[in-house]
């Protein structure tokens, strides 16, 4: 033992003394094996676009280090990726101000838990160099950027402590099935596209047609413990407007909300993104039942493109580099049911269709790996359809695991009337319709004011699961009748 060895450790008396210094001694011989060089202070040598490269910094790809020239405060940068001797790093703010020779200095890693009084041993320290962020009942209603620094003035954060934002993947196998059905206040997702506590959902849409509204409405009418919204990519302006017009005093009460807007470095919107998760896992681990609002999946997918081609990355369908797709399923998949059903995360993403087109590559992926799709119409926001969900092209995959058969059976009927009136409009509308050669045309042509009614509501009204089946209910029965 060397001269700073501690010499007050509590040691039993009698027959587990043997036992307790052969636990000590094996804590000693695991971390010996663990224990590597610390790591050296390398050098700044380019600064190309957005990539920063050093050399004889030797750290694991995901850790951060400081980037410091005379003069200048220091820049945090994490390491995306090596070759050989020289490490690549995307800075999490401006580099105005660095200089060739800048010192790139790994950031201290936190320490563990200590255990046999060994935390004064300078040789034990842990080899998690990756984020770490705050994490606490203490953001509730608070709002955060992607370093959980707080945006709101409302002061410093209290009652939040630090945890990593590198999980492990929970099992599929321990996850509970999506069994329960959740109230989203939204009366046609209640009726035609119900959606089941742990589900993970996409909203599909252009721009301008009422999703952030309709994320405003989940937000404030949705049965959960906790809600958290991560705007990512979002213009400055409409980070306000959706937590003070749309989200409200009601629903930011419940809420986090983690804003990187489109001005911030890619690798500072992926990281909002991945905080909100984070956030969310924290509660959901807690036992609490969490809605996750992301808007928007697409502008994480292409932060990934600018930092995976600045660092050489071939691009691949529509300029997306392989990396992206594989991205996508490891943020969606940590959100979802808790171990053994203890708490849950349900998960809204909004994903941007270029020129309202469906086969948008990172459309197309996110179909694939969700649990179901709602598909807002430019077509029905223009006719003041609000809100413009497109009922034939949106489905909700784990419907039938959460809901009566009545109520299937109910949401299928409705939307053959949807469907059948829908193909005959343009005659309807020409005149060329005469009553009386289809009883099932007749039927849905009656029937079609109820129906809009149904579908449609006012953004300051919530509808309750219960009520949106009675009345899709008493409106098969005037079908019948």
């Amino acid at each position: 033992m060397n001269g700073s060895a501690r010499t007050d450790i509590p040691v039993p008396a009698g027959g587990a003394r043997r036992e307790h210094w052969m636990r000590f001694l094996a804590e000693l011989e695991e971390h010996a094996q663990l224990a590597q060089p610390l790591p050296g202070v390398g050098a700044l040598s380019r600064v190309t676009g957005l990539v920063l490269e050093a050399r004889g910094v030797r750290v694991p790809v995901g850790s951060v280090c400081e980037v410091q020239s005379p003069g200048q405060p220091p820049v945090a940068a994490e390491v995306v990726g090596f070759d050989g001797d020289r490490a690549f790093l995307m800075p999490t703010a401006d580099v105005h101000g660095l200089a060739s020779g800048a010192r790139v200095r790994p950031r201290a890693a936190p320490q563990p838990a200590p255990r046999f009084g060994l935390e004064s041993h300078p040789w034990r320290r842990s080899e998690d160099r990756g984020l770490h962020l705050p994490m606490g009942e203490g953001l509730l209603g608070r709002v955060v950027d992607s370093h959980g620094q707080p945006l709101d003035r409302q002061g410093p954060i209290a009652d939040v402590h630090d945890e990593p934002m590198q999980r492990r993947p929970i099992n599929a196998m321990d996850r509970d099935p999506v069994r329960e059905p959740l109230d989203t206040g939204v009366r046609a997702i209640n009726t035609m596209l119900t959606v089941g506590r742990g589900q993970r959902i996409g909203l599909f849409a252009g721009t301008g047609v009422g999703k952030s509204v309709l994320l405003g409405m989940m937000a404030r009418y949705t049965a959960a413990d906790v809600i958290v919204v991560g705007l990512i990519g979002e213009r400055g302006r409409e980070v306000k407007e959706f937590i003070e017009d749309i989200l409200g005093d009601e629903g930011r009460a419940r809420s986090v909300v983690v804003a990187a807007p489109a001005d911030a470095p890619p690798l500072v919107r992926m990281q909002g993104a991945g905080y909100a998760t984070a956030i969310a896992e924290h509660f959901r681990d807690k036992g609490l039942h969490v809605l996750l609002l992301m808007d928007s999946l697409t502008r994480y997918a292409m932060a990934q493109r600018e930092i995976a081609l600045a660092i050489g990355e071939p691009p691949a369908t529509k300029g997306y580099p392989p990396s992206c797709f594989a991205r996508l399923p490891q943020l969606v998949e940590r959100s979802g049911n808790g171990l053994h059903g203890v708490g849950s995360i349900t998960a809204f993403y909004t994903v941007l269709s270029e020129g309202d087109d469906q086969q948008d590559p990172i459309a197309d992926a996110a179909r694939g790996i969700l649990d179901g799709h709602i598909v807002l119409s430019r077509e029905l926001a223009e006719a003041g359809h609000f809100p413009a969900i497109d009922i034939e092209r949106s489905i909700s995959r784990v419907m039938t695991s959460v809901t009566s058969r009545e109520h299937q059976a109910g949401a299928r009927r409705l939307r053959q009337l949807l469907s059948r009136y829908n193909k005959a409009r343009d005659l309807i509308q020409l005149g060329a319709y005469a009553p009386g050669h289809d009883s099932e045309l007749d039927l849905a042509v009656r029937l079609h004011p109820q129906v809009l009614a149904l579908l449609q509501q006012d953004m300051h009204s919530a509808a309750e699961l219960d009520a949106c089946q009675q009345q899709l209910a008493r409106l098969l029965a005037q079908a019948q009748g």
